[in-house]
């Protein structure tokens, strides 16, 4: 079963990033709009990684995706029984990855749109998917390797 659920999370995930930042180039390009006292969708571009941190470093950037992408596929395929929350977390990060790369491939930068004011960056679907899919990846890995069980 989770041969079949894995693929179509990193699709979902994949598909609902490139449809959100493609509203965002559309209706969003160099502009901001208020939704609520706290959050904003707002254009922004980047060029770094999290937090805007190393900006102008795309290329180094798609390599380092390249590489992550092909990793996490390694391991998914060397792990024959990752656990339910671990292969849930492997999915969201995959799906955010080729998200975010897709966008330094096509436009040499990655798009970013949710704006929290008490939050320090403007960031997008796919880094949302790889920050929970990393803590699910991490917590499922731990459950796991610990013997208490499945995840």
């Amino acid at each position: 079963m989770m041969k079949l659920v894995s693929p179509a999370a990193v699709l979902a995930v994949f598909v609902l990033d490139r449809l959100t930042k493609a509203w965002t180039l559309e209706h969003l390009f160099s502009r901001s709009i208020t939704v609520l006292p706290f959050f904003r969708l707002t254009y922004a571009e980047n060029t770094g990684v999290a937090f805007g941190m190393f900006h102008g470093n795309n290329l180094f950037f798609v390599a380092v995706s390249v590489v992550l992408v092909a990793a996490l596929l390694y391991f998914r395929r060397r792990i024959r029984d990752l656990g339910l929350a671990a292969e849930a977390g492997l999915a969201l990060v995959l799906g955010g990855a080729l998200g975010n790369l897709y966008d330094r491939l096509a436009y040499g930068f990655v798009v970013d749109f949710f704006d929290f004011s008490f939050f320090p960056a403007v960031f997008n679907v796919a880094d949302s998917a790889i920050t929970a899919g990393a803590v699910l990846l991490a917590w499922g890995t731990r459950e796991r390797n610990s013997g208490t069980g499945k995840a």
